[in-house]
Formats: C-alpha cells, structure tokens, sequence
C-alpha cells in the first residue's frame, strides 16, 4: 500500500550528536525508515488527519501535529540500546474523505501488528481511535481488545447521517460492530452530556473520571486498570491530548481549564498502564499547532509516547 508521506517527515529526525557510540545515541540516531517489521519494533505511523474534528465542529489543525511532534521526540536519550524504532510516514486525507483515511491506517497498522510489532500512531484528530483499533482487530481477529482512552471526552456520539463519522463518534462505531470493552480515565463532567454518560453506560464504557486521579486514590485507580488488563487479551491505549489542563496543553481542538496535569500522579499511573505486556498499539489525538505555545504541547505528546519506549524493551 503506498503512504502519501509529507515531504519533509524524515527531515524532522534531527538534534544534537554527542556521538555515535550506543551510550550517546538520541531517537534521531536511531530511527529506521525501512519498511519491514521484527517482533517488538516499534513503528511510528503519521496520522495527519482532522477532517473528523471539522465535522465535529471542532478546531482544525490538528493534520499538521505528526511532523512536529516528530520534532519534539527526536533529541531523547536511547534508553534502551536494543530498541528497534521504524518511521513509516504519514497518512494523509484526501478530499475530505475520512473513511478512505481511516481505512489506510487500519491496513497498514493492522499488518504490523500481525507479525509482532508494535504500532505508534501520532495524530490527528481522535477519528484515529477507530482507525487504529480496526487495525488491531485485523491482526487479532479472535482476541478479546481492551481500550484505555485518556481522555476528557467519551467520544461515544451516534454517527449522524448528514455529518458522517467524526472525531467524536470512535467508540459509539467500534460498539455497532461487535462487543467494546473500554476505559476511560480522565473524563469530566463538564464536557460529556448526561446523554453521553447515559450511552456510556448502555455500552459497558468502564470510566475514572478526571477528580478521581489523586495520590490517595491511586491504590483503587491501579485495581481498576489491574482488572482490565487482567479481563483482556490485547490493549490498545489511546491519549487525548485535551485531556491535559490548557496551562499545559493549549495546542487541542478542545481546551480544558481543568484537566490533568503531568503531575507525579499522572504519570505514576500512566507507566502503570506502559508496563503491562498486553499493550501492542498507543497514539495520541488532537495536538493542534495552530494553537499550540511553544510546541509544548506537541513537547507533552512526545513525551508521552517516549515513556513508552523507555519502559518496554525486547527482552521483556
């Protein structure tokens, strides 16, 4: 299948060289841009799509985030020196049609995933959610699929005729086409109606939402993520990046005043959920640089995915 690949996206693997020994290696020095896939790989996927957020009426930009993310991830330390990191491009939109692009990124993540590798997406808008997992569930057609979404947003809206899918209807689609099993961390009350918690609950949609992330409750959000993980055979973790406080986070479709912050509590619970072996696919949706101050943002977003590759290594 041929990617329509921006230009420049190799162009944004670059930083400083302290050497080019193991112990110096930075990402930039150690991507790969051939197309072949081992067992445990990691391949970076561009998904610069946000032609779901336009039809959900959100702020669009978000098209534009891969390449800078790209940017802000390629000056990390190589924490592990048998890390295998491929670069495989961006899928683009082409005329607005979203289902096309959906349908290429499911193809290409879903024959990753079916010889063993593990799929990076970076978005984009959160149409990607049920473009990924279509993906996995092509490559693991027979598994019971577990979802964590951080995220502030469900994104369970019916798919309304006139509109098509958007980047709010990911979970309500994925639940049309056979059993979801999800959860959602982060979500908040002021930004899902009561009729998108009621369609949570009709669906099986498992949720912490955003007050219940503090120290003294990490003890029960661990047993929370423990029995998901315990009850799946494969999961796919996606992160919203307007799940974020907008101090934090001011480059999304969608700002929050009081969303997460990168805290120790986050990411004591974010590598909780990076150290389990079941986890094949993770992206990160709706960094929108149009919008962003100083890319930090698309910094955050980076970074998040590099937490990954810090914590998970071949011989696991």
């Amino acid at each position: 299948m041929e990617i329509k690949a921006m230009k420049d996206y190799k162009e944004c693997w670059a930083g400083r060289n302290d050497g080019e020994g193991v112990l110096h290696q930075r990402l930039f020095q150690n991507i790969s841009f051939e197309n072949e896939v081992s067992p445990k790989d990691f391949v970076i996927i561009g998904f610069a799509v946000d032609e779901g957020v336009r039809r959900n009426k959100g702020r669009v930009g978000a098209k534009d985030a891969p390449d800078v993310i790209r940017r802000n991830m390629s000056n990390f330390p190589v924490v592990h020196t048998d890390l295998v990191l491929r670069d495989f491009g961006n899928i683009e939109c082409i005329n607005q049609n979203l289902e096309e692009a959906q349908g290429n990124l499911a193809s290409l993540s879903g024959k990753v995933l079916a010889v063993g590798g593990r799929t990076i997406v970076l978005g984009g808008g959160h149409e990607v959610t049920y473009a990924h997992y279509s993906g996995i569930k092509k490559a693991f057609p027979d598994k019971k699929i577990g979802i964590i979404n951080i995220d502030a947003h469900f994104d369970n809206r019916a798919v309304e005729a006139s509109v098509g899918a958007s980047s709010g209807t990911g979970f309500w689609q994925i639940a049309q086409e056979g059993e979801l099993h999800s959860l959602h961390i982060g979500i908040q009350r002021n930004s899902n109606t009561l009729k998108l918690f009621d369609t949570a609950h009709q669906l099986g949609m498992q949720y912490i939402l955003a007050d219940e992330l503090f120290f003294e409750n990490l003890p029960s959000v661990y047993q929370k993520i423990n029995a998901f993980f315990e009850a799946m055979d494969v999961v796919y973790l996606t992160v919203c990046m307007d799940v974020f406080n907008a101090a934090i986070a001011p480059g999304v479709s969608a700002l929050a005043y009081n969303g997460l912050q990168a805290d120790a509590v986050f990411m004591m619970m974010f590598r909780h959920i990076l150290k389990e072996e079941k986890l094949k696919a993770m992206d990160v949706a709706e960094v929108n640089p149009l919008y962003d101050t100083n890319e930090i943002t698309a910094r955050l977003a980076g970074s998040l995915v590099n937490e990954w590759l810090m914590h998970h290594h071949r011989e696991d």
